[in-house]
C-alpha cells in the first residue's frame, strides 16, 4: 500500500480495509519515514513498512515473512521503531521545576513516611500534601510513589547531591 493516493491516504485505506477484511495483511511501501507516519500507518493496521528504495528482493521477502506472521521493516524504520522506546535520560534535580515545598514533602516520600506523617513534619493539612504529590507526580511524569521516590532520588545521585541520595532501585515497568 502506497501513502500517497488519490482521493484518500495510504493510512485511511489500511484502516478502512481492516475494519471491512481484518485478517488482510498489509505491508506500507512509501517514501515516507517520518516517525509520526510510520506510527500512524501501524496503528491503522499496517503489518510491515518499507521504504521505496527497498529492492524487489526485500519486497519479495516481506511478503513472505508477513504470511509467516513476522512484520517487515526497512532497517532505518526499525532504527526509528526501537529510539522511540527508549527512555530519556533521567533529569537533574533543578530540571524537574519542583517548589522548595514540593521538593520537601518529595524528599520525606522517598524516606518512607506516609502522607500523614508528611503533613504532620512540615505542618500541612493532609489534603493539602495530597494536592503537592498530585502536582509532583504531574511534574515528574509518574503514577506512584515508587516511581516519584525513584526519579526524584535518581535525579539528585546525578547532580551529586551528596551523602544519603544513593538511588533507589528501579520500580518494575
Amino acid at each position: 500500500m502506497d501513502l500517497h493516493l488519490p482521493n484518500l491516504s495510504g493510512v485511511e485505506c489500511t484502516a478502512r480495509l481492516k475494519e471491512l477484511l481484518p485478517a488482510l495483511q498489509i505491508i506500507i511501501l512509501t517514501v515516507y519515514d517520518d516517525t509520526e507516519t510510520v506510527f500512524q500507518a501501524l496503528r491503522a493496521g499496517a503489518c510491515g513498512y518499507l521504504l521505496k528504495r527497498s529492492g524487489p528482493e526485500k519486497i519479495l521477502s516481506a511478503i513472505t515473512e508477513v504470511r509467516q506472521g513476522g512484520a517487515p521493516m526497512t532497517s532505518e524504520i526499525a532504527r526509528k521503531l526501537v529510539e522511540t522506546f527508549r527512555e530519556p535520560p533521567l533529569p537533574h534535580a533543578a530540571d524537574l521545576h519542583l517548589t522548595r515545598r514540593e521538593e520537601e514533602i518529595l524528599e520525606l516520600l522517598s524516606q518512607g513516611f506516609t502522607n500523614k506523617e508528611i503533613a504532620q513534619r512540615v505542618s500541612l493539612s493532609y489534603d493539602t500534601v495530597r494536592w503537592h504529590l498530585k502536582e509532583i507526580y504531574r511534574k515528574l511524569h509518574v503514577r506512584s510513589r515508587t516511581e516519584a521516590a525513584y526519579k526524584f532520588r535518581s535525579s539528585q545521585a546525578l547532580a551529586g547531591a551528596g551523602p544519603g541520595t544513593l538511588p533507589l532501585p528501579r520500580p518494575p515497568a
